[in-house]
């Protein structure tokens, strides 16, 4: 997959994540069969803005600090439940299957 295709592919997969679910950048990676993590970030830095980008967050369920207090935010207005500034991925987390 060339990198215009790739960035296609992930941004497709954040614009599919629905209002009340999150997924981690590796999730995203995982679910486009290509990259990483930190892939998927460069592109959601680059390129993010026209998708939900508030819908992929860390690993760890805690948001980028340079994006954290308006994430949460918007999390929290799509209705997942934040707690101590951190997301319950288990509770949240998209699974593709059900889409």
């Amino acid at each position: 997959m060339d990198r215009e295709a790739y960035v296609e592919a992930v941004l497709r997969a954040v614009e599919s994540i629905p209002p009340g679910s999150v997924a981690t950048y590796g999730d995203i990676a995982e679910y486009v069969g290509q990259g990483g993590p930190r892939q998927v970030g460069a592109i959601m830095r680059e390129y993010g803005a026209s998708v939900p980008w508030w819908r992929v967050i860390r690993a760890s369920g805690v948001p980028a600090d340079e994006v954290g207090d308006e994430q949460l935010h918007r999390l929290r207005s799509d209705g997942v439940r934040v707690t101590n500034g951190r997301v319950d991925l288990r509770r949240n987390r998209w699974d593709p299957a059900e889409h």
